[in-house]
């Protein structure tokens, strides 16, 4: 029996891999790409792929290699905590930008790094690396800014004492600077990112929380420092955020009234 679940553990450890082998740069992988990138032979990788795209987790491309299959992304639309927050951000999320033009995202925290739930851009908005369903560092993106710094003491203390990559020479990475950054932030309920991930960016994040008052996701502005006005703009994000949190708690309170 013991021998049973180690098993199921290793196979579900190796389909995992599979799937963690795709990202942005690499939407599409031949079957030996996939082998080396998750260290199984080439037997086994094609065998779980095959039942894979059996499944339709994965699908095969004209020509040569795999990419993410559309079941994947009928089982993730069935999350509550992402939809449920899409479902009452996303009007907030628009008129934010009809009033600037420019990125505006919602994030949560997945362990130490931030999820973009959604993302909406237009063409003269400033070119970004977030994308819809993308993962970014919490010390250097604005939504990962306050969602690090409402995240448990525990969390916090991991994130601090592990590698803070550089991104850019005005990337935060001292541990205590962060940790000073992070309390400004519960004392202010804003976060500022300038060009920390990307050079002539500038971020702008306000918390959004649940019917208990808990942060359970970040919105965001990002534009191009050069146009910025950051008081101005913190003003503009944090009543977009008090107003989905507000539409976030009358949803849950409605629920369980």
């Amino acid at each position: 029996m013991v021998e049973g679940r180690a098993h199921a553990r290793s196979v579900t450890s190796k389909v995992v891999a599979i799937f963690d082998a795709f990202g942005p740069a690499s939407p599409r992988l031949t079957l030996n790409e996939l082998s080396a990138r998750t260290g199984m032979p080439l037997s086994t990788a094609h065998r779980l792929v095959t039942e894979l795209v059996e499944w339709g987790g994965l699908e095969r491309c004209e020509g040569a290699g795999y990419r993410i299959g559309l079941r994947m992304w009928e089982i993730g639309s069935l999350a509550p905590r992402g939809e449920s927050l899409r479902d009452v951000a996303l009007p907030v999320m628009q008129d934010l930008y009809e009033g600037t033009k420019e990125n505006v995202h919602l994030a949560v925290r997945q362990d130490t790094q931030a999820l973009y739930l959604d993302k909406i851009h237009g063409p003269a908005a400033l070119p970004v690396k977030s994308r819809r369903g993308g993962r970014l560092p919490l010390h250097a993106t604005g939504v990962g800014k306050v969602l690090l710094a409402y995240a448990p003491e525990e969390l916090r203390a991991r994130v601090l004492a592990g590698e803070l990559p550089r991104y850019t020479r005005h990337t935060i990475v001292e541990p205590g600077r962060v940790a000073r950054m992070l309390d400004e932030v519960r004392n202010t309920g804003i976060a500022f990112a300038y060009e920390e991930l990307t050079v002539g960016s500038l971020s702008v994040a306000a918390p959004i929380r649940d019917a208990s008052g808990e942060v359970v996701a970040a919105l965001d502005v990002v534009l191009h420092t050069a146009g910025g006005r950051p008081d101005r703009l913190a003003l503009a994000v944090r009543t977009a955020a008090i107003s989905i949190s507000r539409a976030l708690r009358d949803r849950q309170v409605g629920r369980h009234g």
